[in-house]
């Protein structure tokens, strides 16, 4: 069974007692604070939701605890949830324009898929600074994250605001106005999982968040007809790194395809990539099966220093940033990543 394993050399960092996460520490001086924030919004103000309906009156609860009760702290609030709802994901991720991908389900599963998940990989969900998780549900509306800090996010409906705090109250959290955990400062993100060759069961974060995609039915929650920053400035033809997995009546077990195009926008990118691996890949087989795992955007000096990594690589040509194309394929094994 896949798993993950946190890489002994890595040390926690301590200040004043407090223990931060492995994967996100301050690297100033700074005095943790442990407490909690309670606020009120109301509809009409309350975060835009895209696709989801309208966020109703809510308070919203900001928790800072030290990493050892990040875990018990969701435990706790997590059973306080009804038996089906919709898992999320952020990840700081690969794209060069964006900094964090979000992943949202759109269609509600069972809580016990995403306490497997959290049992299974719990080292990168609790301890590793490049994700943040969380569930929402619709009735009654609740929603737990945990970020990528490990900071916890509680927005309830207000009926639901005493339980919250005599919970609050139970774990010996305070309520005061400063709560500080690694974000009050300047501070660093890394992932703390150690892979190996002699070890395939171990997997390393990108993997699990594509058994997530899959497990809990996540989809980028981005604007797949668009391609700008995190400024929202377009950024017409960007080249763009994609990985897929396929199958083919030929080869049934899975494979990966890595492909290096240019493209104006995620469909785009997704869409020629698709088309690619099934013309290279199967293109007399009776049926294919195929997947984009991701497609993340790269400046030009980074594909040109992806493209011409071997003696018969070429940098981008000028043309490919006037029109897509596609610039590099190959085909690789799903557990050594070799040709």
């Amino acid at each position: 069974m896949p798993t993950c394993l946190i890489d002994p050399n890595i040390e926690r960092k301590v200040m004043s007692g407090f223990k931060f996460p492995l994967g996100v520490y301050p690297v100033e001086a700074m005095t943790p604070r442990i407490g909690y924030t309670a606020e009120f919004e109301p509809e009409d103000v309350a975060e835009d939701m895209g696709d989801w309906e309208a966020w109703p009156d809510q308070y919203v609860f900001d928790i800072v605890v030290p990493a050892d009760r990040v875990e018990p702290l969701w435990q706790q609030l997590f059973a306080m949830m009804p038996g089906r709802v919709f898992p999320i994901i952020d990840y700081i991720g690969h794209d060069a324009y964006r900094e964090i991908d979000p992943y949202m389900a759109y269609e509600p599963i069972g809580k016990e898929k995403v306490t497997n998940a959290l049992r299974q990989y719990r080292p990168f969900f609790f301890e590793d600074g490049m994700v943040g998780f969380g569930a929402v549900s619709e009735e009654p509306f609740f929603y737990i994250f945990v970020d990528e800090h490990k900071i916890t996010t509680v927005r309830v409906e207000p009926e639901y605001r005493a339980r919250v705090e005599r919970l609050l109250e139970a774990f010996e959290i305070p309520e005061i106005q400063e709560p500080a955990g690694a974000d009050a400062a300047a501070h660093e993100h890394r992932s703390i999982l150690i892979t190996s060759t002699d070890r395939p069961d171990l997997i390393s974060g990108d993997e699990i968040l594509e058994r997530m995609r899959d497990s809990w039915r996540l989809v980028l929650n981005v604007d797949p007809d668009t391609n700008v920053d995190d400024e929202a400035q377009p950024l017409g033809i960007t080249p763009w790194q994609c990985l897929a997995r396929f199958s083919t009546d030929q080869i049934p077990h899975e494979q990966y395809a890595h492909v290096v195009l240019t493209a104006d926008c995620l469909r785009r990118a997704e869409e020629l990539t698709q088309d690619t691996v099934i013309k290279r890949a199967n293109p007399d087989g009776d049926w294919f099966d195929v997947m984009v795992i991701s497609a993340n955007r790269m400046t030009n000096d980074q594909a040109n220093d992806l493209l011409t990594n071997t003696l018969k690589s070429k940098p981008i040509p000028k043309n490919a940033l006037e029109e897509e194309t596609v610039l590099k394929f190959r085909v690789s094994d799903p557990v050594s990543g070799s040709d």
